[in-house]
């Protein structure tokens, strides 16, 4: 388990340094250092911080990691050396545990090591990453791969925000829909209840109904609220085995509507990657393993890799992606003209465009089509409480007219 630790030390000549590190063990800080020729007077472990940000604060995102590389490749076109532009991006990163990452590839890079070498000690950069970085330094293009990487953070983060944006609002109105229902229940509906139980008589049926609902709620909210919540937990620890997030993604793809940007949205996710790999000189092998991981959706992931497979065995790509089921009979036939015509990347960057236009596209008529649904769901059951209860006092003033 990695440790950080907090060292001080001074070079040859005196000067007096001190910094951070991760690392498995002292043995492999003071091989570092020593690398480095700094002669170690002290080390010991940093001292755990205790947040109770629940670690929002420092979690990288795909923005920040495409801010990263997008000014990463600025400054390499500018020709600046690998070591000063990782210094000046870790100067400036705002997040502490980014800097400290990017601080320590520096160190690597500067004792000898290659920037794909320094940046797999580190979870944060992907296998897809690494592995356009190691193909950028192999061919001598790593500022047109840092440029191509950048390029793909910013339109992944994109489309992510647009898929989270669909699946937002509905999540959104349903809770209020679910919030405004109980509290009619739990607080409105008993003082109705404490009313009509001083008038006396037979209430009608909706009134009964109602009344039962809310004295059932009241008297039961703890268990209730027990039972939601260890439900949610349980579906979490379904969906992180391999059966459960299969089971959930395929129905994830089969709800009307929101299934359709859902899978939208993976087919963008496919393309652009496997795109951006391939046209980075990633060998289709090991572009489309790294593509199933980052599909995002288990049925796309498993149809991935049944290709990956079949293409191993000589096949093309298109055959088994049109078999998968899976891909829309477009994607596959200009998958396959691309594999005819020797430009996979570049069809792959189209189809990638396309999507994301159609991701645009599915959202908004989602929205359009959930908007007077979920009002016509609140209207109705809010409605219904309301006419519920005003039942009775129809019928009082009936009698009292009589």
């Amino acid at each position: 388990m990695s440790t950080t630790f907090i060292w001080k030390g001074r070079t040859p000549t005196g000067e007096v340094l001190s910094g951070e590190y991760v690392a498995e063990s002292k043995t492999e800080l003071i091989n570092h250092l020593r690398k480095r020729k700094i002669i170690i007077t002290h080390i010991r472990h940093k001292p755990k911080d205790i947040r109770l940000n629940f670690g929002l604060r420092n979690k990288i995102t795909v923005k920040d990691m495409g801010i990263f590389t997008r000014q990463f490749a600025t400054m390499i076109n500018a020709g600046l050396p690998m070591v000063q532009c990782l210094d000046i991006l870790a100067s400036q990163l705002e997040k502490p545990n980014f800097k400290q990452i990017v601080t320590e590839v520096m160190s690597d890079v500067e004792s000898g090591s290659t920037l794909a070498e320094a940046l797999r000690k580190h979870k944060c950069f992907g296998d897809l990453f690494v592995n356009m970085i190691e193909a950028g330094e192999a061919g001598g293009i790593l500022d047109v791969i840092l440029n191509r990487l950048a390029v793909y953070l910013e339109k992944a983060d994109a489309l992510r925000r647009k898929v989270k944006g669909a699946l937002t609002y509905p999540t959104i109105v349903f809770v209020v829909a679910m919030g405004a229902t109980v509290f009619m229940l739990m607080f409105i509906i008993p003082t109705f209840a404490k009313m009509f139980s001083d008038f006396g008589g037979d209430l009608p049926l909706p009134t009964q109904i109602v009344m039962g609902l809310s004295n059932f709620l009241r008297a039961n909210w703890h268990i209730l609220l027990v039972v939601h919540v260890g439900a949610f937990i349980a579906l979490r620890r379904y969906y992180k085995t391999e059966a459960g997030r299969l089971r959930i993604d395929k129905l994830m793809l089969r709800i009307p509507i929101l299934g359709m940007v859902v899978k939208k949205g993976a087919v963008a996710r496919f393309t652009r990657t496997l795109g951006t790999l391939i046209s980075s000189g990633v060998p289709i092998l090991n572009g489309l393993e790294i593509t199933a991981r980052t599909s995002g959706n288990k049925v796309i992931e498993n149809a991935v890799m049944a290709t990956r497979q079949s293409i191993s065995e000589g096949n093309t790509i298109a055959d088994p992606l049109k078999n998968s089921g899976v891909f829309p009979p477009m994607v596959v036939q200009m998958i396959g003209v691309g594999e005819q015509t020797g430009a996979l990347d570049e069809m792959l960057d189209k189809v990638a465009d396309f999507y994301d236009d159609e991701v645009d596209t599915a959202v908004d008529a989602m929205t359009a089509a959930i908007e007077p649904i979920m009002i016509v769901v609140m209207g109705a059951v809010v409605g219904g409480m309301l006419v519920a209860m005003y039942l009775p006092m129809f019928k009082l003033v009936t009698i009292v007219a009589g």
